[in-house]
């Protein structure tokens, strides 16, 4: 199945795309579907009220989760691109709800940086409550995939030794469109090309098999940290391919267009647009 959340006129709703439709799920969101033990059975048999798949204006596949983690490091090119050694553990560094928007909703320039930056990101979005998960629960845990582009502001990222602060800006971070659940993707561990196009130029492309730790792997990690409820959403790292990596350096100024897209789950596709 294909799931989003649709904006509609008095809120959101959870839906399912049904060909060129998208069917009310019968929830006001995906975090909240995803909430109910039998959510796959809800979304499967529902034949609620229906709206066009075009044009639709679609919010981050879940608005509100309770926590996004973010994992650094973890395709081998990008970490050699950024000069730095195979890590043994997982990276990881938090964003906030605040931070989401939709998959083609404008990402909205800073005007306190100058090195706004691209990553496409496989995210992991976790379907029931899980701590301390064994591999078989960490599998059955992940609800489905999605897409984000973790738009970082470098020059604020690397001010200090730890990241958070060049990755939390209000509301700049692409989500969606869709979580396509594992069995259209080839399962819990998925092998797809993912790729960062800015302005018709493709400045990323690799394939999620490549992850040093995997989506199953990262569930296992987190969980025993820190329990994963419905909704929350994991990103799992960027590819080579970043604008602070290349040499001259590029960064995004406004006025282009940047398509972050993964294989089977579709692509956030955003203006940037120069705040005064």
């Amino acid at each position: 199945m294909k799931l989003a959340t649709l904006r509609v006129d008095n809120g959101t709703r959870a839906v399912r795309l049904d060909g060129d439709t998208l069917v009310d799920l019968g929830y006001d969101d995906l975090g909240v579907l995803f909430a109910q033990d039998d959510w796959a059975a809800i979304a499967a048999a529902a034949t609620g009220r229906s709206w066009p798949a075009e044009g639709a204006d679609l919010a981050p596949v879940v608005p509100h989760p309770s926590k996004v983690i973010c994992v650094g490091h973890n395709y081998t090119d990008h970490i050699k691109e950024m000069g730095r050694e195979l890590p043994r553990y997982p990276t990881l560094f938090p964003k906030f709800a605040d931070s989401l928007i939709g998959p083609n909703d404008a990402i909205r320039k800073p005007a306190e940086t100058d090195a706004l930056d691209w990553e496409v990101e496989l995210v992991v979005v976790v379907g029931k409550p899980v701590r301390r998960a064994s591999e078989d629960e960490a599998a059955a845990a992940i609800a489905g995939f999605t897409v984000m582009n973790d738009v970082s502001m470098r020059d604020w990222q690397f001010r200090t030794i730890e990241w958070t602060q060049g990755k939390i800006w209000d509301s700049v971070t692409p989500v969606g469109p869709y979580v396509v659940t594992p069995d259209e993707v080839g399962g819990v561990r998925p092998a797809l090309a993912v790729e960062t196009i800015v302005d018709d130029t493709v400045m990323q492309h690799d394939d999620t098999g490549t992850l040093l730790f995997d989506p199953v792997r990262l569930v296992q990690y987190i969980s025993t940290v820190i329990r994963l409820n419905p909704g929350d959403l994991i990103a799992t790292g960027t590819p080579a391919g970043v604008g602070h990596a290349r040499d001259p350096k590029i960064y995004l100024t406004g006025g282009e267009t940047v398509v972050t897209r993964i294989a089977g789950l579709g692509a956030c596709t955003n203006l940037v647009v120069r705040q005064s």
